[in-house]
């Protein structure tokens, strides 16, 4: 079973949060990636008519200019047979854009003047993707690794085959020169030049940012490797060991263990800080505090519940009118709010409400006291 993924970057989140349209679909579908995906493909034609339904009101040309565009997917049988664990699918009048995600998201349709992204959010929060890259002298390979999915190996143009082809020697062992030095500190200047040439070819199929890379190797690659790596996304913690004696599968459930707690230190350490700032007069759980905050630019950190709805508005000034229940097609407070973080560069975690501090719709850690 091979999961099909496409984790948004910042620039393409970027653009379906900015994006006005009055006629605009955002829909969320529960895929499984062993079906044909004829049963996805029904739920996404139910859940398109939903959202259509809730532009009623809408410029025809710009309703029908949706609808086709959401037509033309449905019909496309490729797209369907490849597909991950939740379907996000954005449309507007000018563009429709498609993420696979690793992660499970409730289903959802919403028509509206403005996409509703928030929910895409948890797969940029916890990417459940990973790299995991097995170093050993004596070879490299990389895999992509995803929950409940075979690894998959990733081919990697110009990656070196071994240390001693990548310094052009016949051995590691070669006891000729290089700048006169020879022994122990002449093979860690190989083992340098091959961390050099992997981390180079790397950078051809690893993702700007976002995806982590976990490592496993043995010292003192490990620790070379980690000193010319370029890519921002390493996981502190390695798998230790040699991974030339061990399946691909076991590489890949030890990596699975570090990208735990990889997370769970992150949200622990956040959560630590939440506290710390709660006795500076630096946090707040109140939606409509935060909707003001969030609006003055004081937020340095948002904890949001990605499944919360609370019915209401937020104007240009961040006051709050709440309602007493969403009206269809319409985006809510906390949307809105994640939408405002995001756009003013707070750090952003849409996670599950027992996850959120105080465990409501939504915590926040301010840049000043207020």
């Amino acid at each position: 079973m091979t999961l099909y993924t496409d984790i948004p970057t910042r620039a393409e989140i970027d653009a379906l949060w900015v994006a006005a349209f009055p006629t605009s679909v955002s829909l969320y579908v529960p895929t499984e990636p062993a079906s044909s995906g004829e049963a996805e493909r029904i739920a996404f034609k139910n859940l398109a008519r939903a959202a259509l339904d809730q532009l009623a009101g809408a410029d025809k040309n710009d309703l029908a200019a949706v609808e086709e565009a959401l037509a033309d997917l449905e019909k496309d049988d490729g797209f369907w047979r490849r597909q991950a664990r939740t379907l996000a699918v954005f449309a507007t009048p000018a563009w429709l854009r498609t993420f696979r995600l690793p992660n499970r998201l409730m289903e959802l349709a919403v028509g509206s003047e403005r996409l509703h992204v928030k929910p895409l959010m948890r797969a940029v929060t916890f990417p459940q993707t990973a790299f995991v890259l097995a170093l050993a002298q004596g070879g490299v390979r990389l895999l992509e690794t995803v929950p409940g999915a075979p690894p998959v190996l990733v081919r990697v143009p110009d990656m070196p085959s071994d240390v001693a082809t990548a310094a052009g020697k016949s051995s590691i062992k070669d006891r000729a020169p290089i700048r006169r030095l020879q022994g122990d500190e002449g093979q860690k200047v190989r083992i340098r030049q091959y961390a050099r040439r992997i981390d180079h070819a790397l950078r051809e199929v690893l993702p700007g940012h976002g995806v982590p890379l976990v490592i496993t190797a043995t010292e003192p690659l490990d620790s070379i490797f980690r000193s010319v790596c370029r890519y921002p996304d390493v996981v502190p913690e390695s798998v230790p060991g040699n991974p030339e004696s061990v399946s691909d599968v076991e590489l890949v459930q030890q990596a699975r263990t570090v990208l735990d707690r990889y997370y769970a230190g992150k949200l622990a350490d956040l959560h630590a800080l939440f506290g710390q700032r709660a006795g500076q007069n630096r946090t707040s759980t109140d939606v409509a505090t935060v909707a003001q905050l969030i609006t003055r630019g004081a937020v340095d950190t948002l904890f949001v519940d990605i499944d919360s709805v609370v019915p209401g508005e937020v104007d240009k000034d961040g006051a709050v009118r709440f309602g007493t229940e969403q009206d269809p097609g319409s985006i809510d407070v906390v949307d809105e709010i994640t939408r405002r973080a995001w756009l003013s560069g707070a750090r952003l975690l849409a996670i599950r409400r027992n996850d959120v501090p105080g465990g409501g719709d939504l915590a926040t850690v301010l840049r000043y006291p207020t």
